[in-house]
Protein backbone atom coordinates (compact mmCIF):
# COMPACT_ATOMS: atom_id res chain seq x y z
CA UNK A 1 0.00 0.00 0.00
CA UNK A 2 1.65 3.27 -1.08
CA UNK A 3 2.00 6.21 1.37
CA UNK A 4 -0.54 8.76 -0.23
CA UNK A 5 -3.27 5.61 0.04
CA UNK A 6 -2.72 5.18 3.67
CA UNK A 7 -3.08 8.79 4.48
CA UNK A 8 -6.24 9.06 2.09
CA UNK A 9 -7.27 5.97 4.27
CA UNK A 10 -6.50 7.50 7.29
CA UNK A 11 -8.10 10.90 6.26
CA UNK A 12 -11.70 9.06 5.47
CA UNK A 13 -11.57 7.77 9.26
CA UNK A 14 -10.55 10.84 10.72
CA UNK A 15 -13.66 12.70 8.61
CA UNK A 16 -16.45 9.92 9.80
CA UNK A 17 -15.40 10.48 13.17
CA UNK A 18 -14.88 14.23 13.27
CA UNK A 19 -17.33 14.92 11.20
CA UNK A 20 -20.16 16.67 12.45
CA UNK A 21 -17.72 18.65 15.13
CA UNK A 22 -16.00 20.64 12.03
CA UNK A 23 -18.77 21.68 9.88
CA UNK A 24 -19.92 25.41 10.24
CA UNK A 25 -22.46 26.20 13.16
CA UNK A 26 -23.67 29.01 11.34
CA UNK A 27 -26.34 28.18 8.97
CA UNK A 28 -25.55 30.20 6.05
CA UNK A 29 -21.70 29.31 6.83
CA UNK A 30 -22.97 25.43 6.51
CA UNK A 31 -24.95 26.61 3.39
CA UNK A 32 -21.90 27.68 1.56
CA UNK A 33 -19.67 25.08 2.83
CA UNK A 34 -22.39 22.65 1.01
CA UNK A 35 -22.83 24.82 -2.07
CA UNK A 36 -19.42 24.47 -2.56
CA UNK A 37 -18.58 20.72 -1.71
CA UNK A 38 -21.45 19.81 -3.56
CA UNK A 39 -19.66 21.64 -6.18
CA UNK A 40 -16.83 19.88 -6.17
CA UNK A 41 -18.85 16.58 -5.84
CA UNK A 42 -20.90 17.26 -9.21
CA UNK A 43 -17.42 18.04 -10.85
CA UNK A 44 -15.67 14.89 -9.67
CA UNK A 45 -18.57 12.97 -11.05
CA UNK A 46 -18.53 14.47 -14.77
CA UNK A 47 -14.95 14.81 -14.91
CA UNK A 48 -13.21 11.88 -12.64
CA UNK A 49 -15.71 8.88 -12.49
CA UNK A 50 -18.02 9.18 -15.85
CA UNK A 51 -14.58 8.86 -17.99
CA UNK A 52 -13.21 6.43 -15.91
CA UNK A 53 -16.17 4.44 -16.43
CA UNK A 54 -16.18 4.71 -19.76
CA UNK A 55 -12.18 3.68 -19.68
CA UNK A 56 -12.73 0.69 -17.68
CA UNK A 57 -15.82 -0.73 -20.03
CA UNK A 58 -13.32 -0.23 -22.93
CA UNK A 59 -10.40 -2.13 -21.01
CA UNK A 60 -13.04 -4.81 -20.10
CA UNK A 61 -12.83 -6.56 -23.47
CA UNK A 62 -9.42 -7.44 -22.68
CA UNK A 63 -10.21 -9.41 -20.02
CA UNK A 64 -12.86 -11.87 -21.51
CA UNK A 65 -14.37 -12.79 -24.61
CA UNK A 66 -18.00 -12.50 -22.86
CA UNK A 67 -18.61 -9.47 -22.48
CA UNK A 68 -18.99 -7.29 -25.83
CA UNK A 69 -22.03 -5.52 -25.50
CA UNK A 70 -20.26 -1.74 -24.50
CA UNK A 71 -22.69 -1.56 -21.46
CA UNK A 72 -21.98 -4.15 -18.64
CA UNK A 73 -20.32 -1.82 -16.82
CA UNK A 74 -23.12 0.86 -17.12
CA UNK A 75 -25.29 -2.06 -16.06
CA UNK A 76 -23.69 -2.87 -13.28
CA UNK A 77 -23.38 0.99 -12.11
CA UNK A 78 -27.08 1.21 -12.59
CA UNK A 79 -27.55 -1.58 -9.96
CA UNK A 80 -26.00 0.42 -7.39
CA UNK A 81 -27.93 3.51 -8.20
CA UNK A 82 -31.58 0.71 -7.85
CA UNK A 83 -29.86 -0.08 -4.25
CA UNK A 84 -28.64 2.55 -2.73
CA UNK A 85 -32.04 4.90 -4.06
CA UNK A 86 -34.21 1.74 -2.87
CA UNK A 87 -32.76 1.73 0.74
CA UNK A 88 -33.39 5.52 0.82
CA UNK A 89 -36.80 5.17 0.16
CA UNK A 90 -37.01 2.25 2.80
CA UNK A 91 -35.30 4.32 5.25
CA UNK A 92 -37.52 7.46 4.45
CA UNK A 93 -40.86 5.64 4.26
CA UNK A 94 -40.51 4.43 7.69
CA UNK A 95 -39.85 7.77 9.06
CA UNK A 96 -43.21 9.37 7.14
CA UNK A 97 -45.02 5.97 8.91
CA UNK A 98 -43.46 6.75 12.60
CA UNK A 99 -42.40 3.31 12.95
CA UNK A 100 -39.78 3.43 15.57
CA UNK A 101 -39.21 -0.52 16.04
CA UNK A 102 -38.84 -0.36 12.05
CA UNK A 103 -36.61 3.14 11.66
CA UNK A 104 -34.09 1.34 14.01
CA UNK A 105 -34.30 -1.73 11.72
CA UNK A 106 -33.62 0.35 9.06
CA UNK A 107 -30.62 2.52 10.42
CA UNK A 108 -28.57 -0.66 10.52
CA UNK A 109 -30.01 -1.74 7.46
CA UNK A 110 -28.68 1.45 6.07
CA UNK A 111 -25.26 1.87 8.04
CA UNK A 112 -24.30 -1.48 7.18
CA UNK A 113 -25.03 -0.88 3.81
CA UNK A 114 -23.03 2.34 3.90
CA UNK A 115 -19.99 0.24 5.89
CA UNK A 116 -19.71 -2.18 2.74
CA UNK A 117 -19.63 1.23 0.50
CA UNK A 118 -16.95 2.72 2.30
CA UNK A 119 -14.92 -0.50 2.09
CA UNK A 120 -15.25 -1.05 -1.25
CA UNK A 121 -14.45 2.95 -1.63
CA UNK A 122 -11.12 1.82 0.50
CA UNK A 123 -10.60 -1.53 -1.37
CA UNK A 124 -10.31 0.90 -4.81
CA UNK A 125 -8.20 3.72 -3.50
CA UNK A 126 -5.53 0.58 -2.24
CA UNK A 127 -5.52 -1.53 -5.30
CA UNK A 128 -5.55 1.19 -7.95
CA UNK A 129 -2.02 2.66 -5.99
CA UNK A 130 -3.10 6.60 -6.73
CA UNK A 131 0.09 8.68 -5.98
CA UNK A 132 0.69 12.49 -5.55
CA UNK A 133 -1.27 14.75 -6.99
CA UNK A 134 -4.01 13.04 -8.32
CA UNK A 135 -4.14 11.24 -4.83
CA UNK A 136 -4.70 14.57 -3.59
CA UNK A 137 -7.82 15.70 -5.30
CA UNK A 138 -8.92 12.37 -5.71
CA UNK A 139 -9.38 12.10 -1.71
CA UNK A 140 -10.33 15.52 -1.30
CA UNK A 141 -13.69 14.81 -3.85
CA UNK A 142 -13.94 11.63 -1.96
CA UNK A 143 -13.77 13.02 1.76
CA UNK A 144 -16.08 15.98 1.19
CA UNK A 145 -18.54 12.74 -0.54
CA UNK A 146 -17.60 11.27 2.80
CA UNK A 147 -18.70 14.48 4.97
CA UNK A 148 -21.73 14.85 3.15
CA UNK A 149 -22.87 11.00 4.15
CA UNK A 150 -21.68 11.65 7.62
CA UNK A 151 -23.86 14.88 8.01
CA UNK A 152 -27.01 13.23 6.76
CA UNK A 153 -26.40 10.47 8.92
CA UNK A 154 -26.26 12.02 11.80
CA UNK A 155 -29.07 14.55 11.06
CA UNK A 156 -31.33 11.84 10.35
CA UNK A 157 -30.23 9.39 13.37
CA UNK A 158 -28.53 11.66 15.78
CA UNK A 159 -27.26 9.98 18.84
CA UNK A 160 -27.18 6.35 17.81
CA UNK A 161 -25.15 7.92 14.98
CA UNK A 162 -22.34 9.46 17.19
CA UNK A 163 -23.03 6.61 19.62
CA UNK A 164 -22.68 3.34 16.97
CA UNK A 165 -23.44 4.50 13.47
CA UNK A 166 -19.84 6.57 12.97
CA UNK A 167 -17.99 3.29 14.27
CA UNK A 168 -19.49 1.13 12.07
CA UNK A 169 -18.40 3.73 8.81
CA UNK A 170 -15.08 3.18 10.02
CA UNK A 171 -14.68 -0.62 10.41
CA UNK A 172 -15.86 -0.48 6.98
CA UNK A 173 -12.75 1.50 5.51
CA UNK A 174 -10.47 -0.64 8.16
CA UNK A 175 -11.99 -3.39 5.94
CA UNK A 176 -11.39 -2.07 2.65
CA UNK A 177 -7.95 -1.38 3.80
CA UNK A 178 -6.57 -5.10 4.96
CA UNK A 179 -8.91 -6.19 1.89
CA UNK A 180 -6.98 -4.03 -0.39
CA UNK A 181 -3.53 -5.48 1.21
CA UNK A 182 -4.76 -8.81 1.30
CA UNK A 183 -6.66 -9.64 -1.49
CA UNK A 184 -5.47 -9.23 -5.04
CA UNK A 185 -8.84 -9.58 -7.04
CA UNK A 186 -8.70 -9.90 -11.42
CA UNK A 187 -8.96 -6.25 -13.29
CA UNK A 188 -12.40 -7.81 -14.15
CA UNK A 189 -13.58 -7.67 -10.34
CA UNK A 190 -12.18 -4.58 -9.60
CA UNK A 191 -14.08 -2.98 -12.90
CA UNK A 192 -17.15 -4.23 -11.28
CA UNK A 193 -16.79 -3.28 -8.13
CA UNK A 194 -15.54 0.42 -9.31
CA UNK A 195 -18.55 0.30 -11.60
CA UNK A 196 -20.94 -0.43 -8.29
CA UNK A 197 -19.78 2.14 -6.23
CA UNK A 198 -19.66 4.68 -9.10
CA UNK A 199 -23.43 4.20 -9.85
CA UNK A 200 -23.88 4.74 -5.91
CA UNK A 201 -22.09 7.71 -5.81
CA UNK A 202 -23.56 9.55 -9.16
CA UNK A 203 -26.98 8.94 -7.30
CA UNK A 204 -25.68 10.53 -3.96
CA UNK A 205 -24.24 13.37 -5.62
CA UNK A 206 -26.98 14.29 -7.68
CA UNK A 207 -30.07 13.64 -5.38
CA UNK A 208 -28.44 14.33 -1.97
CA UNK A 209 -25.70 16.51 -2.04
CA UNK A 210 -26.78 18.97 -4.66
CA UNK A 211 -28.11 21.50 -2.26
CA UNK A 212 -32.29 22.27 -3.32
CA UNK A 213 -32.85 25.39 -4.27
CA UNK A 214 -34.21 27.45 -1.18
CA UNK A 215 -30.48 26.06 0.55
CA UNK A 216 -28.00 26.83 -2.16
CA UNK A 217 -25.75 29.45 -2.30
CA UNK A 218 -24.84 29.19 -6.07
CA UNK A 219 -21.93 31.62 -6.56
CA UNK A 220 -20.23 29.14 -4.09
CA UNK A 221 -21.40 26.20 -6.20
CA UNK A 222 -19.94 27.89 -9.11
CA UNK A 223 -16.70 28.04 -7.86
CA UNK A 224 -16.79 24.90 -6.21
CA UNK A 225 -17.61 23.25 -9.87
CA UNK A 226 -15.09 25.64 -12.17
CA UNK A 227 -12.21 25.32 -9.43
CA UNK A 228 -12.19 21.61 -9.25
CA UNK A 229 -13.28 21.00 -13.18
CA UNK A 230 -10.17 23.36 -14.30
CA UNK A 231 -7.25 22.25 -12.22
CA UNK A 232 -8.21 18.46 -13.03
CA UNK A 233 -8.73 19.03 -16.31
CA UNK A 234 -5.15 20.97 -16.55
CA UNK A 235 -3.74 18.10 -14.68
CA UNK A 236 -5.41 15.80 -16.68
CA UNK A 237 -4.00 17.51 -19.88
CA UNK A 238 -0.09 17.85 -18.90
CA UNK A 239 0.17 14.61 -16.47
CA UNK A 240 -2.02 12.76 -18.55
CA UNK A 241 -4.30 10.99 -15.60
Amino acid sequence: MSLDAFIMGFAFIIIHLTANEVLPSNRIQRLRWFSFSGGLAVSYVFVYVLPSLHKEQVLVKKYTDYLTMESELYFIGLLGVLMFYGIQKMVRKADREGDGKKHTTLFYMQIVFFAIYNMLVAYITVSSNVMGVQAVFYGLAIGLHFIAIAHDMWREYGEVYNKIGRYILVIGIIAGWIMGMRVALSPLTQSIIFAFISGAMILNVLKYELPPDGEAHFPTFAIGVISYTTITMSLKFFFQW
